[in-house]
């Protein structure tokens, strides 16, 4: 009998959905679940590291913010992670190809596959999907718990808006292969999985199995063409718009005239300068039979 541990945010969007059926699921495939309700976010990790250890499977339930900050725990113990989606936007599930529904996403837990994925990082802070500085900052920090509740993913436009007016713009130096580069911006982006910010694409060919990371600057503009722009920014095509700038490698370090706060998976976490590495394979997690969209095309088999 397999031993799983399971860990719900309460504070998720979607964090008071009856697990019952998911539960019994596991439990009919001869799983022992012990469930844990956590209240505070900044808790998971402490019970990760307490309980996990003596589970042969951790499973997180929650959005992105919740498997960010569970990250770090669930790489130290080492057990394969199986998640339930239960936050907002729900970008690492949606990489993975794993459903809304708790009772499919378990149903991938006990019938799908172990697969290793890349891990983001920066300053020795790990990532799954996406580090940002400037725009996506001050979106995470005025997009609070209840707009998420009350408006799920349409709130993630009404804060851009809010935001987007008062940005600024910076100048970064993206060093990169051995040479440098130096961009005006008002956001740069590195990331590691495929979607971001609600279901964006990072990349057109961007997977989180690909052992590469994807830069990309978005350079000062109006309001009005970056609305313009983001059906490209939607389906990872920004790279044909003359006012972002994308690029690939392994290792990238960005500097900054000051430090600047970096959000990674929706939590502002380190700070410029950075140093910005791909951890290829770093986790083990469960995905569906045939792969998810984020997924190499080789690994959908």
């Amino acid at each position: 009998m397999q031993r799983a541990l399971l860990i719900a945010n309460s504070k998720a969007r979607k964090g008071r959905l009856d697990l019952t059926a998911g539960i019994k699921l596991l439990e009919q495939h001869g799983m022992s679940v012990t469930t844990r309700l956590v209240h505070k976010p900044q808790d998971i990790s402490a019970v990760i590291q307490r309980v996990g250890p003596w589970a042969d499977l951790v499973i997180i339930g929650g959005g992105d913010g919740t498997l960010s900050r569970a990250l770090e725990a669930l790489i130290e113990v080492g057990r394969p992670v199986g998640i339930l989606p239960l936050g907002t936007a729900n970008d690492l599930a949606r990489t993975l190809g794993i459903p809304d529904s708790v009772v499919e996403a378990c149903r991938i837990i006990v019938n799908g596959r172990h697969y290793a994925i890349d891990l983001g990082c920066v300053n020795e802070k790990h990532f799954f999907n996406v580090a940002s500085v400037g725009l996506s900052v001050r979106i995470s920090r005025r997009l609070t718990g209840d707009v998420k509740r009350r408006w799920g993913i349409l709130g993630y436009a009404i804060t851009f808006f809010n935001v987007f007016k008062k940005m600024r713009a910076f100048e970064v130096r993206l060093n990169i292969g051995g040479h440098s580069e130096i961009f005006h911006t008002v956001q740069i982006a590195v990331g590691n999985g495929r979607f971001y910010g609600g279901g964006m694409t990072i990349a057109a060919n961007a997977s989180i199995d690909d052992q590469q990371l994807d830069f990309y600057s978005l350079e000062p503009q109006s309001l009005w063409r970056f609305i313009a722009i983001s059906p490209l920014l939607r389906s990872g095509r920004h790279d044909l718009w003359q006012g972002v700038q994308h690029r690939r490698g392994q290792q990238f370090e960005v500097l900054t005239h000051r430090p600047m706060p970096i959000n990674t998976d929706g939590e502002v976490t380190v700070r410029t300068p950075a140093n910005f590495i791909v951890k290829p394979r770093a986790l083990t997690v469960f995905v569906p039979p045939m792969g998810g969209p984020g997924l190499a095309t080789e690994s959908r088999s």
